[in-house]
């Protein structure tokens, strides 16, 4: 088993393989406990999606947070950030979700939070990887484990949601229909919409334990953006497995990413005075257009590495507001520190209520620009800077941006890969430009 467990975005592997297999499992929900800062008589939170794995991947932690001396509660099926809010609110010492997001169902994951509701940092994850590589740390990997049942915690959540749009009184009896992926938000999205007086439609709401993200939610938003206009909704939502994403469709059936949602909303934040330090937060592969539509405004936009993680450790450290993935993973900090799809789309809702504007109208500011992607293999992964070619090439391809465009060139974490991405103002261009650059590269590393 390789020694790095926690990816981006937890543990994530092939349900029943390693690192998710019973034992290893159980010693993650021992290791867990042991990092804990008042670990005695401590209470876990745990949440899941809908997989067919989840309830005996919750056993097995079970078996490992109780062999410390702990206890596992459980939420049943709700969305990652469902747990990450109850988590801080209820004051327990750690939560945990057992979910591969926008996976298939074979698949699963599990994400840890602080008691403050946020992800785990780095530091945290390779104290709990050291004690389940050690083999002195011993951990009772067999039989019954007790877990704790607690069902209003959902309408906790809820009513927490309910937040985001305090005043849903224009939009009774609107009709709006959710995607939910037959994952987490299945239970959930649909009452707390019509709780908020939504006349509400639900495709992707039959989970069957294998079902999730098949052909649906915020990675296959196609059947959602054809029902809509051609039923008439004001508006769509496909969330994703574990909800933490969406995707939005306006009325015309046109898809609204996660870059149009950050635009939006910062735009009126600001015209609110809600936007914290006057900065977004966006990942490397947020499009150019959202960084120059955003300086016209007099917002600045930083830069994060890909993971909803790196975004939120910017929030934090700068007290921001507002930030985001161009997947559909926004965090809107002064409810939550994690993304939550249905904030999301509440968030949204809210500004078309109180500019007045269809969710078309308000998307429209964004102008994508054309954006070319080339992966080219290499033979070795050697710093871009010392290699005079490439960095040539490199620099007049950015002097022909002149600033209306952007240049990211990175090597794969996983394969023997360059990726080379351009955004321009013409498409032909810096597919050129990508090519030159890619040439160079083959010559000199491939």
């Amino acid at each position: 088993m390789s020694r790095r467990l926690f990816g981006t975005d937890g543990v994530r592997g092939t349900a029943g393989e390693p690192p998710l297999d019973p034992v290893t499992i159980a010693r993650l929900g021992a290791a867990l406990v042991r990092v804990l800062p008042h670990r005695d008589h401590g209470r876990i939170l745990v949440g899941r999606d809908t997989r067919e794995s989840g309830a005996w991947i919750e056993q097995a932690l079970a078996r490992g947070i109780g062999s410390e001396g702990a206890k596992l509660v459980s939420a049943g099926v709700i969305p990652t950030p469902g747990v990450a809010y109850l988590t801080r609110s209820m004051d327990f010492d750690a939560g945990v979700v057992i979910s591969a997001s926008h996976n298939p169902f074979q698949d699963n994951g599990i994400k840890v939070f602080s008691g403050r509701g946020e992800k785990f940092d780095e530091a945290r994850e390779a104290q709990i990887e050291a004690l389940i590589h050690d083999a002195s740390f011993d951990v009772n990997t067999s039989g019954d484990a007790a877990v704790d049942r607690e069902d209003d915690l959902v309408t906790s959540y809820l009513r927490h949601l309910g937040e985001v749009l305090p005043d849903p009184s224009s939009f009774a009896g609107t009709r709006i229909a959710l995607d939910c992926a037959n994952g987490a938000t299945t239970p959930v999205a649909p009452r707390l919409f019509r709780e908020l007086g939504f006349d509400v439609t639900v495709i992707g709401g039959e989970p069957d334990g294998r079902n999730i993200n098949l052909h649906c939610g915020s990675t296959h938003p196609e059947k959602l953006a054809a029902l809509v206009p051609a039923q008439g909704f004001k508006l769509g939502v496909a969330f994703d497995g574990d909800g933490d994403r969406a995707i939005l469709i306006d009325h015309a059936g046109k898809i609204v990413d996660g870059d149009a949602v950050m635009l939006l909303c910062a735009k009126h934040m600001k015209s609110r005075g809600r936007l914290r330090g006057n900065a977004v937060v966006a990942t490397v592969m947020s499009n150019i257009g959202l960084e120059l539509a955003l300086r016209a405004l007099g917002i600045e936009l930083v830069r994060a590495p890909v993971g909803d993680k790196y975004v939120m450790e910017e929030i934090i450290k700068r007290d921001l507001s507002l930030g985001g993935e161009q997947s559909g993973h926004v965090i809107f900090s002064e409810y939550l520190f994690t993304g939550d799809g249905m904030t999301t789309a509440l968030s949204v809702l809210r500004t078309m209520a109180e500019t007045g504007k269809e969710l078309a109208t308000l998307a429209g500011d964004l102008q994508t620009f054309p954006q070319v992607l080339v992966n080219v293999r290499v033979k070795e992964k050697r710093e871009l800077k010392n290699v005079p070619d490439v960095a040539a090439v490199m620099q007049r391809v950015e002097q022909r941006l002149d600033g209306q465009g952007r240049l990211l060139v990175r090597y794969s974490g996983t394969e023997p890969l360059l990726r080379i991405m351009i955004e321009g103002q013409d498409q032909g261009e810096i597919q050129t430009w990508a090519e030159e650059i890619a040439d160079t590269v083959r010559r000199t590393l491939g």
